[in-house]
């Protein structure tokens, strides 16, 4: 039993949650309300149904950057029901995590190129720190986003108020330069909010800071889901992103949790348990969430070792918001602003950054394209665009590679095929009438552009034999390029053999059309047979081609 480690990790991680759950609430616009109830839901239904043993569920920085959006977009068009309208977008992007756990279809989300995945999280974290900006200095976010942000930089400077800016420096000075022998004992997002909290009270009249204010000391209000007819496409879009990044950002931090505990998460049962967590979370107004790297690790550093712990964390939060939610009331707005901006620093993926240049030009200019994209575009495109140019380069260098393993001679001389001294014999004999075309390894679509220019002077022979004895497998586009070759040479009037003794190969020949081009007997069962009924036309059949 791990019970004594499950208590400290729930008791560490509610620490750790509960200046984040209330920055990341305020950061989204749907409140520090929104933010803990987030925290404590997400966190207690992900742990009952999760699939991992260790993971600690919360509202993260990227997920509040993708609910911050939403909510934007969907108050802009619609402000009596865009509140409605967001969290029906956390319990829609729920379903679509529970469909992709039920379709077993989790081990497929993280198989993304590191340069997209390391762009999409920069690009999240560059949007989370510009978005603090307006609070930082003392004002309301600005409508519009990043851009709006941007636009409306300089009035926000000039109008800045100091005594916000002053409290937002000293919670960063906390963040970034409280010394690591304290921050064993106690996370510095918490000793900021204390302390600073503090001394705007101290210092500042309660009316003259912006502050969080009252937070009900009862269950959340229910929301039930609202849908528009011409909002109702951009919703799911918007489901889908959410849900997607909430795959990832989980199915990432599992695979870090197995590392440290040396156990193995159900990716399936996670996802189910996400989405379900994320349902509950959107039908009662609360920030959607997904697996924390920061609280899993710490929980597992000290002792967690089940969901218990999660369990644990969110009844101490939920503790919190009956009992202490008064003491919440006057953390200034510029505590949370400051707590939010350094997650967003944290999110950027520094060890990338500093050597991408080192590793690959290519895939630094799609890791910076991708952080651009998401930042100034749309997340979508960004990691549609990004994924797609990274396959095709991908695929571009596995074409060159494979296409040396398809191979053309008419004479024993090449040692790059693999034939026996009877098998160079024979082949010699038929001086330079027989095109021996082999293939080897297995055959993918891109390969289809050099087997045509392999037999592309199939003319020029009386025979052709097609040795796919190394092929495991041949990919349809492949199928049709060799059904090609033996219809080039059948028109040459170039007799042909084809060698396939693997079953998988020989199944896809009779998918397509070479089975009827060519009679049974062209198949042969070894490549001594092939050379030798080759040679025998070779040397029997007067010579007819151009």
């Amino acid at each position: 039993m791990h019970l004594k480690g499950d208590l400290f990790g729930g008791v560490t991680t509610a620490i750790i949650s509960l200046p984040l759950a209330l920055a990341f609430g305020v950061a989204s616009g749907a409140g520090a309300e929104a933010g803990i109830w987030g925290a404590i839901l997400v966190g207690l239904f992900a742990a009952l149904f999760g699939g991992s043993t260790s993971l600690i569920s919360e509202p993260t920085g990227p997920m509040t950057v993708i609910m911050t959006a939403v909510l934007t977009t969907m108050m802009a068009k619609y402000p009596e029901q865009g509140i409605a309208m967001g969290f029906t977008v956390v319990m829609m992007a729920g379903a679509f995590q529970f469909l992709i756990g039920t379709l077993k279809l989790g081990k497929y989300v993280t198989l993304m190129p590191y340069s997209v995945i390391s762009g999409f999280m920069s690009g999240i974290g560059v949007i989370l720190i510009i978005l603090q900006l307006a609070p930082l200095l003392g004002h309301a976010a600005p409508s519009g986003g990043v851009i709006g942000t941007l636009t409306s930089l300089p009035d926000l400077i000039v109008n800045l108020h100091f005594s916000e800016v002053l409290l937002a420096t000293l919670t960063l000075l906390i963040l970034f330069y409280l010394p690591k022998q304290y921050r064993k004992y106690v996370p510095a997002q918490l000793v900021a909010l204390v302390a600073i909290t503090l001394i705007s009270v101290i210092l500042f009249d309660i009316e003259s800071i912006r502050r969080i204010g009252e937070i009900p000391s009862a269950l959340p209000e229910i929301v039930l889901p609202t849908f528009t007819s011409d909002m109702f496409t951009t919703m799911i879009i918007d489901a889908l992103v959410l849900g997607t990044l909430g795959c990832i950002d989980t199915l990432l931090t599992a695979v870090i949790a197995d590392s440290l505990t040396r156990q193995e998460h159900d990716s399936n049962k996670e996802l189910k348990g996400q989405g379900i967590a994320n349902m509950i979370s959107g039908f009662f107004g609360a920030l959607p969430g997904a697996g924390a790297t920061m609280g899993t690790v710490v929980s597992i550093q000290v002792g967690a070792r089940s969901p218990v712990a999660g369990i644990i964390r969110a009844l101490i939060l939920m503790l919190v918001v009956f009992v202490a939610g008064s003491l919440i009331e006057p953390i200034p707005m510029a505590v949370l602003a400051g707590i939010a901006l350094y997650v967003g620093i944290s999110i950027l993926d520094w060890s990338f950054l500093q050597r991408a240049h080192r590793l690959s030009k290519t895939q630094t200019a799609i890791m910076y394209g991708v952080m651009l994209l998401t930042v100034f575009v749309d997340l979508i495109v960004a990691v549609g665009l990004g994924v797609f140019i990274s396959n095709i380069l991908v695929i571009e260098r596995l074409s060159k590679e494979q296409a040396k393993h398809v191979k053309a001679i008419s004479d024993a001389e090449h040692d790059d095929v693999p034939l026996n001294d009877k098998e160079r014999a024979l082949l010699e004999r038929a001086k330079g009438n027989i095109l021996f075309f082999y293939l080897s390894g297995p055959m993918i679509f891109s390969v289809s552009k050099a087997i045509s220019r392999q037999h592309a002077s199939v003319h020029k022979y009386k025979a052709m034999i097609l040795d796919l004895s190394d092929v495991p497998m041949i990919d349809m586009t492949v199928g049709l390029a060799l059904e090609n070759a033996v219809k080039d040479a059948i028109d040459a009037e170039c007799e042909v053999f084809i060698y396939c003794p693997n079953d998988d190969a020989q199944n896809q020949l009779k998918k397509l059309a070479i089975k009827d081009l060519i009679s049974q007997e062209r198949f042969v069962d070894t490549r001594t047979q092939a050379l030798e009924e080759a040679l025998n036309i070779v040397e029997n059949v007067p010579f007819t081609g151009s």
